[in-house]
């Protein structure tokens, strides 16, 4: 086995940029409203006045007012020109109007035991939950897998997207490009699931790990 280079959680993160306590404002079920608090949040966030988007869009600054109190309706045009000035896409300002939010529970026991492409003899495949088209365009498949003795190892796997895996049981030998990683339980792996990856070595079974597959969305 290859020892793979010693590259620490610490020091291979960068500082996070998103966080994850941030709450946003209530969603608007009026959509004059919902367009008036976006327009003055992106406003606010260039560090524009009413004033300088006025002078912007040609639109006068008592306009803008009602835009941004919810008091008019503002047409399609009206709504690209303060798209084009703020430099936010048009879908921007509808976000926060009766948005959807879908979530997945499954609970123990339940999960559908399914088939990935080039699924190996012997691996067992759990789908943990699916969200399908979404806002953040992001794809997430989060599977359980086992390995057992009738398990086989190869071939490798290749695919697009960032895949986190987590050892719960056991103990396997993980390839991923040209570095192989003993992982046991409590041990996590995140890569970039383009290069061939899989389990070549299992030492200790049955083997079970948790696998995040994440993607964007296709268009």
């Amino acid at each position: 086995m290859n020892a793979p280079k010693s590259k620490t959680a610490a020091a291979a993160a960068s500082p996070l940029k998103q966080d994850p306590h941030r709450t946003s404002e209530p969603r608007e079920k009026v959509l004059e409203v919902a367009i008036g608090r976006a327009v003055r949040s992106f406003r606010r966030q260039k560090a524009m006045t009413v004033a300088e988007l006025s002078k912007r869009t040609g639109l006068s600054i008592g306009m803008l007012s009602k835009i941004e109190n919810g008091v008019t309706s503002p047409s399609l045009t009206t709504l690209q020109t303060l798209s084009n000035a703020l430099s936010v896409p048009l879908t921007g300002f509808f976000r926060r109007y009766e948005e959807h939010r879908e979530a997945m529970h499954v609970k123990a026991g339940e999960a559908v035991e399914m088939e990935r492409a080039g699924t190996r003899a012997g691996h067992q495949y759990h789908l943990l939950g699916h969200i399908g088209a979404n806002a953040s365009g992001v794809i997430v498949e989060p599977y359980l897998i086992t390995l057992t003795e009738t398990s086989d190892v190869f071939p490798t796997f290749q695919h697009d997207g960032i895949e986190f895996l987590h050892m719960l049981e056991g103990e396997v030998e993980y390839l991923h490009g040209d570095e192989t990683y003993l992982l046991q339980p409590g041990d996590s792996l995140i890569f970039d699931a383009d290069a061939p990856h899989g389990p070549v070595g299992l030492n200790k079974l049955p083997a079970r790990y948790l696998s995040v597959i994440t993607y964007p969305q296709a268009d």
